[in-house]
């Protein structure tokens, strides 16, 4: 059983949503947790920057009576460090980036067991389908976890872009109409989570 917990990032603006995020991760997982953060949806070069800051942020936010040991990602050693880490938290960043990266691995076998901590584009792509506000569309995620899912629901994510502010009527819609009718769209506020075990 994998324990899922799915973030719709911008956890920066909400720190007390992210404390309560943080502890969900590491709940049940002793005082030194093994963390291995992957910034698969961001560039190569900003890996190790976004790394530190991960770190620090996740170091701070959740208090002294947990001691995470952190580990970066790398594609080449992804499998070995799955299996060697507790935890895999994917962030934020670019949805097509992340889809390229984790479709190279046997998912979600590999990471059996564990628990898998997403944020925004993270969050997407373990979806059956979603709704990216970078492109403003709908796309098919790798199908992990049988929901839809869009993130920064009803944030101010995209008010400074020329194409103007999503319209969040509209992009729910066209995701309930997109793909399996069926599923559940989870349109979550930013800095909030849902856990699902499968």
């Amino acid at each position: 059983m994998t324990k899922y917990i799915l973030n719709s990032g911008g956890t920066r603006k909400h720190p007390e949503k992210t404390i309560s995020f943080f502890k969900e991760i590491t709940k049940g997982l002793g005082k030194e947790p093994r963390i291995l953060s992957c910034s698969f949806a961001e560039k190569r070069e900003i890996w190790e920057e976004k790394f530190e800051e991960y770190k620090t942020s996740f170091s701070k936010l959740i208090g002294e009576d947990i001691q995470p040991k952190f580990e970066m990602a790398i594609p080449d050693k992804f499998i070995e460090q799955v299996k060697n880490n507790d935890i895999i938290t994917i962030s934020g960043g670019d949805d097509h980036l992340l889809l390229y990266w984790l479709s190279h691995f046997n998912l979600p076998e590999i990471w059996d067991g564990k628990v898998v901590a997403a944020a925004s584009a993270g969050s997407n792509v373990l979806s059956e389908s979603f709704y990216t506000c970078d492109w403003r569309q709908c796309f098919n995620g790798l199908g992990i976890l049988p929901i839809k899912f869009i993130s920064h629901y009803r944030s101010g994510f995209g008010n400074r872009d020329q194409r103007g502010p999503i319209d969040w009527d509209k992009a729910y819609q066209e995701l309930l109409n997109f793909g399996d009718a069926t599923l559940p769209i989870h349109a979550l506020e930013e800095g909030d989570f849902i856990v699902i075990e499968k």
